[in-house]
């Protein structure tokens, strides 16, 4: 008897790059004494006060669950939620008497949206969403199951650790060439660690203009940066008074993971400045019927915070991943010279490159796969492995063209200290045991 046929898209399914590792690390047989994970951006910190104080009383007379009623709430999402929002906005110095707020399930909800608002027809290369690779998986991975295009101009990695973005006259050659309708940026990056200065996405937002584009900005990281000297940055900053025409073509997406340290509430925002786009994303939603009811009302703390408790909050935050994540970058560059680590200037995140330690041939699935399948050594006395992503799935690098992810990993600062100080050795020594085998 014949089987049900999958569509060709589920049979051209496998695990996004960020969950490989630990997918395959579940399916292990024999695991060692311990594991660390840094593959996925899996924040293991409290969340903000405010929030949580409204998590410990759901049940509180004063709570909307008290009588353990959970309805839907509108489309577009509770007031008090967009409102918070809008209010970490204000507070960081932003005018948010034009932005328009669609709350959605997690951030990884409102990337859908854009893509499908903003590109052209399902399977088609028309008016393609463009990104400046390496990306965030996820992208990608929407376009894919969503059937838009995405067009894509590439960083490289210099041996100093800093990814050189594309000089604005070859992005704009590639606008020509594609006709893309938005361009996506991550101005504290995503998978890169890289900080985007003003100058850079002003003349990004110029492009924008000139072309007709929307300009799209994934803020979930935009309180997070360690270069000194530096300001925050938003999309929010770059107005008609410096981009002339940007005003009324701008969208971010945000979410309560990072920053907020509320990932599993799956709490995000599509915000734009063009009332069309946003009746017209609200509209899409109703089919959604909603985003999580109960993760609203506890993000809705924010809204009623001051600026000095944002700022506060924003500031501890800031200096607690700066703190970790020159720890792990000095320890990486002890244990093994000759490794290429990005510059850690912004976000939770640091990319690896082995390509001048390892053999040719390398794979960096391969390693990952090793890790989570089998490998292990002997950290303080503890057999340990140690959970990464590989970055391939970064690149929208067509089939059969040199990858520059197969030599880099992606690590997320989202472990506890202690752990996170083991990374540089572990990372280190699985390598060499691994090479030594290959």
């Amino acid at each position: 008897m014949s089987k049900p046929v999958l569509s060709a898209h589920f049979e051209s399914r496998t695990p996004s790059d960020v969950r490989l590792a630990q997918m395959k690390y579940d399916e292990r047989k024999v695991k060692p004494e311990a594991v660390i994970n840094v593959g996925i951006g899996n924040v293991s910190l409290p969340t903000n006060p405010a929030m949580q104080k409204r998590l410990f009383a759901l049940g509180a007379p004063e709570s909307p669950f008290a009588k353990g009623v959970i309805r839907y709430t509108g489309s577009a999402g509770t007031e008090e939620c967009q409102n918070a929002f809008k209010n970490i906005l204000k507070c960081e110095g932003f005018d948010t008497s034009k932005l328009f707020v669609q709350i959605t399930d997690g951030g990884s909800s409102a990337m859908e949206l854009l893509l499908i608002g903003v590109c052209g027809a399902a399977g088609s290369d028309e008016k393609p969403l463009m990104v400046i690779d390496p990306a965030y998986t996820n992208y990608i991975s929407f376009a894919e199951r969503t059937g838009r295009k995405i067009v894509t101009v590439t960083r490289t990695l210099g041996e100093n650790g800093k990814f050189s973005l594309p000089k604005l006259n070859e992005i704009e050659e590639t606008i020509k060439k594609h006709n893309p309708r938005a361009l996506l940026v991550i101005p504290y990056d995503n998978p890169t660690g890289q900080f985007y200065d003003y100058e850079t996405l002003k003349g990004l937002a110029a492009l924008c203009v000139k072309y007709n584009m929307w300009l799209a900005s994934d803020e979930a990281y935009r309180e997070l940066f360690y270069v000194e000297g530096s300001k925050l940055l938003s999309i929010w900053g770059v107005t008609d008074a410096d981009v002339p025409g940007i005003e009324g073509r701008r969208i971010s997406i945000e979410t309560a993971s990072k920053v907020w340290n509320a990932c599993g509430l799956r709490i995000g925002a599509i915000i734009t400045d063009s009332p069309e786009f946003n009746n017209r994303s609200v509209a899409e939603y109703t089919a959604n019927l909603c985003a999580n009811a109960i993760g609203q009302y506890i993000f809705g703390a924010l809204a009623h915070e001051s600026k000095e408790q944002i700022d506060a909050w924003c500031k501890s935050i800031r200096e607690y991943y700066k703190e970790l994540i020159f720890n792990v970058y000095n320890g990486l560059k002890k244990q093994e010279p000759g490794l290429i680590v990005s510059s850690p200037d912004a976000s939770i995140y640091s990319v690896i490159d082995v390509r001048n330690v390892v053999k040719p041939g390398f794979d960096a699935i391969d390693f990952v796969l090793y890790c989570a399948y089998e490998g292990s050594v002997n950290l303080n006395g503890v057999e340990t492995t140690l959970l990464v992503a590989p970055m391939k799935g970064f690149y929208n690098i067509p089939k059969g063209e040199k990858n520059p992810g197969s030599t880099q990993f992606r690590i997320s600062f989202v472990e506890t200290p202690e752990n996170m100080a083991k990374v540089p050795e572990l990372f280190v020594k699985l390598l060499r045991k691994f090479e030594s085998q290959r």
